[in-house]
């Protein structure tokens, strides 16, 4: 796998819609020694209700915009439940966002929505 997969800040996550098409979105993410890709969002956010529905998803390097930076992959993700399992993906994207995903905490504590996070690992397939 190539280095431009740890460069960005952002990874552009292709989910299905239950018509067949896919939405796109710029996520913060992390990888971890393992391999795995660990991101998050709010737990009701329409990614993780398509991912509910179909795990398989497309991934790639991108911009904060969400233009693409490189080949792209697929994967299978699973949304975590267990909380070493959300420690792990937290630690991760801690250790590379650092000050800004704290920052965020803040926010989100202020805003109450921090418990409602919803954290994903994604196991990368096949080059596309």
């Amino acid at each position: 796998m190539s280095n431009n997969w740890q460069q960005p800040s952002y990874l552009s996550l292709s989910t299905q819609k239950r018509d067949g098409s896919r939405v796109d979105t710029p996520v913060w993410f992390a990888r971890d020694d393992d391999g795995f890709i660990y991101c998050f969002s709010e737990g009701d956010a329409g990614k993780i209700k398509r991912m509910r529905n179909f795990s398989t998803v497309r991934v790639n390097p991108c911009s904060v915009s969400g233009a693409l930076q490189g080949r792209g992959q697929q994967g299978q993700s699973t949304l975590l439940s267990d909380p070493s399992e959300v420690n792990r993906a937290y630690c991760a994207l801690l250790k590379k966002y650092g000050w800004q995903l704290r920052l965020l905490n803040i926010i989100s504590r202020v805003s109450g929505k921090i418990h409602k996070r919803a954290f994903v690992r994604i196991e990368l397939g096949e080059l596309l």
